[in-house]
């Protein structure tokens, strides 16, 4: 399989004078988004896994760059295609001391079929294409499903373990016709994973509190299997707005920050007291467009909605100018899009340039589409979640503008944002997404694929779009075991979403961390920031 590789995070050392002893045990944490909670199995938002991947972990870990690798399962391998086996690591204690066992996985996968907080099928999806998960013995783990699943120890990943023992003894037996009916009542609850009750794992970190809008403190976790963390607590405290994030870390607030403001780079560069890493990432920036009608959001909800006809969303893709975004209001860190993953990753077209930028050729496909005279339209956006997101949608809007297209513009907090998005109550939102292997079928099974709940498909497709040819490319890629046949399906898939723009791609961010002199911090491509991989120098 080919292999997509960025460069490693840049680290720039700035110099500048070590904390005092007090600090040395705690670690402070400014999060550029909040999380939405505690439950490790409610949604798949980075903040989320930041928070959860202190304190839960999976069968199959992913690194800073995407490889994944052992976690609670040592190994895997395949009987036949349909049918894989986890040998499960021995010695594993949750935080409350009980054994991890194989009946945890088995409860895990259950509690995720019977999880009613979850927003957006963001575990459910993957798991309801399983067949059984049954135990053989304490410690393997037998998992099958209903199709073949290529990437299956990649999906692992994203799906925590929690204790059994969460709830009163009783047998279960993994059932997705029923979702493990035979098992009854009760299930962990989402006010149990908030008051901290439920909120046990085997990481390397247990919570004290959790704080929706404040401070989340977490205590280092001594029975921890693996490495033991330098820091004895971590406190992670959402700062929505980068100029506090950055006045609390130059004041000695904070010891580390997410997302600093891009102009206030050249800034952090010249304090000698400060240092900065850099990771280029696989996050996309896009648009989604609705294909309902009508769409509520365009032309006041008044039919017919135009994002219908390809020849309008090809029209909008035209119309921005993804390098001057880049350069400019990114300050170059992003990398205009030509395609939905970086060139390089399985599945996507070699030598694509970057999408064009020709409003001329905008407006006169508006008008072969009957819009001579343009249409109204509002953009929805985070304004505290992707490097510098609220500049980039006033961006697209005024591009959009430029071509006849009456673009209003409404950013908001990512914390309302993602709820209503789940709710599809937007016709155009920007979006953002991490590939979490390096595969273009992750993003197109989830973001592209016509809506299929029972078979984990389209999850995440709020544009309602349709394209019997693109299914047959990437619908069949999903469960294409070998590895040319599938990269064939998914380029064929891809040229199909390029012509046809359901998404419009932007560019993929490089995540930024300013953190103060004493520490390292490599950096992730998930941009997540973890206090385990926080080092002191």
């Amino acid at each position: 399989m080919k292999r997509f590789l960025l460069a490693g995070a840049a680290c720039l050392a700035l110099g500048g004078a070590a904390p005092d002893e007090a600090q040395a045990q705690t670690l402070r944490i400014a999060m550029a988004a909040e999380p939405t909670s505690a439950d490790p199995q409610q949604y798949a938002a980075a903040p989320n896994s930041t928070l959860h991947n202190h304190i839960f972990e999976s069968l199959v870990e992913v690194d800073a760059r995407l490889k994944a690798g052992p976690g609670l399962a040592i190994g895997w391998s395949r009987r036949d295609d349909l049918t894989w086996v986890f040998d499960l690591r021995q010695g594993v204690k949750f935080h409350n001391g009980q054994d991890f066992t194989a009946a945890d996985v088995v409860f895990s996968m259950c509690r995720i079929l019977n999880n009613e907080s979850e927003l957006a099928v963001s575990y459910s999806s993957t798991v309801r294409r399983f067949t059984r998960v049954e135990a053989e013995g304490p410690h393997r783990v037998v998992i099958g499903t209903r199709e073949p699943e290529p990437l299956l120890p990649a999906d692992l990943a994203s799906l925590r373990i929690i204790p059994a023992s969460l709830v009163p003894a009783r047998p279960i037996a993994f059932s997705v016709a029923d979702n493990c009916a035979g098992a009854g009542q009760p299930w962990p609850t989402l006010a149990q994973f908030n008051d901290g009750s439920a909120a046990i794992g085997t990481g390397p970190f247990r919570m004290r509190t959790f704080g929706r809008s404040g401070v989340t403190e977490l205590t280092r976790f001594d029975g921890y299997w693996g490495e033991k963390p330098h820091w004895r607590e971590v406190r992670l405290q959402p700062v929505t707005a980068a100029g506090p994030r950055l006045a609390g870390l130059l004041a000695g607030d904070h010891d580390v920050v997410e997302a600093p403001a891009t102009g206030d780079l050249p800034r952090l560069r010249a304090n000698a007291a400060m240092r900065l890493a850099i990771a280029p990432t696989t996050r996309l920036i896009f648009l989604q467009f609705d294909q309902r009608e009508p769409a509520p959001f365009v032309n006041g909800g008044t039919p017919p909605n135009p994002l219908r006809d390809a020849r309008v969303r090809q029209a909008l893709s035209l119309a921005i100018d993804r390098n001057a975004i880049a350069s400019r209001v990114m300050d170059g860190l992003a990398v205009p899009a030509a395609q939905f993953l970086p060139e390089g990753m399985f599945g996507t077209i070699p030598g694509l340039p970057v999408l064009p930028y020709d409003p001329t050729r905008a407006r006169a496909l508006l008008a072969e589409a009957g819009y001579a005279n343009g249409f109204a339209l509002t953009l929805h956006a985070t304004n505290n979640r992707y490097v510098n997101d609220a500049r980039v949608i006033q961006a697209i809007g005024q591009y959009l503008t430029r071509i006849g297209v009456r673009a209003e513009v409404d950013a908001m907090p990512s914390n309302v944002f993602f709820g209503r998005r789940a709710r599809r109550e937007f016709s155009v939102p920007m979006g953002g997404w991490a590939a979490s292997a390096e595969e273009t079928l992750l993003f197109f099974r989830t973001w592209m694929t016509t809506t299929d709940r029972d078979r984990g498909l389209g999850g995440s497709n709020y544009g309602n779009w349709s394209n019997a040819a693109f299914d047959a490319a990437a619908v069949t890629a999903v469960t294409t075991m070998e590895d040319a046949e599938r990269g064939r399906l998914l380029r064929e898939a891809s040229r199909i979403a390029l012509e046809e723009v359901p998404i419009l791609p932007i560019h993929f961010e490089s995540a930024v961390w300013a953190f103060r002199r004493g520490l390292t911090y490599a950096g992730r491509m998930d941009q997540q920031t973890l206090a385990q991989e926080v080092h002191p120098e």
